[in-house]
């Protein structure tokens, strides 16, 4: 069998996994081999991957404790960004191992050489401001000069977010880092992001001191965001990237053309073809949730809900008035949903909401999730960042 070469390594697959009996480590290298054989044909079958050398040792670390037996699994791959992602979701689709029901779910892929591109920038960016009086600085690259725009990123607040330069009026709220080193690219410097789909106090605090615009990706999940960022903090305007693009990958001309189009806050959603937060897809083949609306009461309440769970790593299921049906882990709630089919009206979780977790919900007609952070956006469900 081939091995993987340490140096051609280019992310590591962090999962963790649940298992309800004992279990050994052979049991799970040949669930990972055995039940994602064919997912995603003959070019991604892990077993042919591994041998070719672009998949590494797999390693487990396990432990047996009440009957159930937990771990880690690290896969190292040689295969690019989308390959490898694909392979995470694949394994998570996993739900026995040997003989146990289980549940495995991807904690985080880490990009390996990450620390030696950190490096090439920063050392990159101190060649260049060492370059005195350069004849032919015309011919330097065009990722050096990047590199120094970039080099305009800052913090902002307890958060610690990404930004440019905030002292002025008006500020551009994005997404994400890669949205802020876009725009700084493109010369806008006065923008800050989110860092994730929940807003932060930072930027709450922010929307009270400044005139804020918020610049989202041009999907449905953009929109969500969107909805979300309108209820809990103070949006005067709200631009939107073409349908199907992301801010990150705009050019200059379609940035700007973008923020000229911005509509003031209040009027957006009248004015784009998104209807609601839980208006159902329109493909047939996807199951619909029906429009549910929280008043505020029942918004203050899931909030206190919330509150009382951080830190316990359980889920709360909710009937509809409210009130608990069953606490449970929350490593165990896909699997858990799945077995017993409750019909809950509302789940709060301690954590990330993790895609497994978000399917198995709209299967169910669950009709809100709250939770911290939202792997996704992208579903009917009406989700609360609490």
């Amino acid at each position: 069998m081939a091995k993987i070469s340490p140096v051609s390594i280019k992310y590591m697959i962090h999962l963790t996994f649940i298992a309800e009996g004992a279990l050994e480590k052979p049991d799970v290298i040949g669930a990972l081999f055995g039940q994602t054989e064919g997912l995603l044909g003959a070019d991604l079958e892990m077993r042919e991957l591994q041998k070719e050398g672009k998949i590494g040792r797999i390693e487990v670390d396990l432990e047996r404790k009440d009957r159930k037996t937990t771990g880690k699994i690290k896969i190292p791959t040689a295969l690019d960004q989308s390959e490898t992602t694909l392979i995470a979701a694949a394994v998570e689709t996993i739900e026995r191992i040997g003989p146990c029901d289980s549940q495995i779910e991807v904690e985080r892929v880490e990009d390996i050489r990450g620390s030696k591109r950190d490096y090439i920038v920063e050392r990159a960016k101190k060649l260049m401001q060492e370059i005195e009086g350069s004849t032919d600085s015309r011919e330097i690259s065009n990722e050096i000069k990047d590199s120094k725009k970039i080099a305009g990123v800052s913090e902002y607040g307890d958060d610690k977010l990404p930004c440019g330069d905030l002292s002025g009026k008006e500020v551009i709220v994005v997404e994400g880092r890669a949205d802020v080193i876009n725009l700084l690219r493109n010369g806008i410097k006065n923008v800050i992001a989110m860092n994730g789909t929940k807003l932060p106090d930072s930027i709450k605090q922010l929307s009270e001191e400044k005139e804020i615009t918020l610049f989202i990706d041009g999907d449905r999940g953009g929109k969500l965001i969107a909805q979300n960022v309108m209820d809990n903090a103070k949006i005067v305007y709200i631009a939107v990237a073409p349908d199907g693009k992301e801010v990150e990958e705009l050019t200059g001309k379609e940035i700007i053309a973008n923020l000229r189009k911005k509509v003031p806050a209040k009027d957006f959603f009248s004015k784009v073809s998104f209807k609601a937060r839980n208006a159902p897809l329109q493909n047939s083949d996807t199951k619909k949730v029906e429009k549910f609306e929280l008043n505020e009461d029942d918004k203050n309440k899931l909030k206190e809900i919330s509150k009382k769970n951080q830190g316990s790593g359980k889920a709360i299921l909710l009937n509809d008035k409210l009130e608990e049906i069953k606490l449970i882990s929350t490593r165990s709630l896909t699997s858990f949903l799945r077995r017993n089919r409750l019909n809950p009206l509302a789940i709060v979780i301690d954590g990330l909401v993790t895609n497994s977790i978000i399917q198995v919900a709209e299967e169910i007609n669950c009709k809100v999730l709250v939770a911290s952070n939202f792997a996704t956006t992208d579903t009917n469900i009406q989700l609360l960042s609490l």
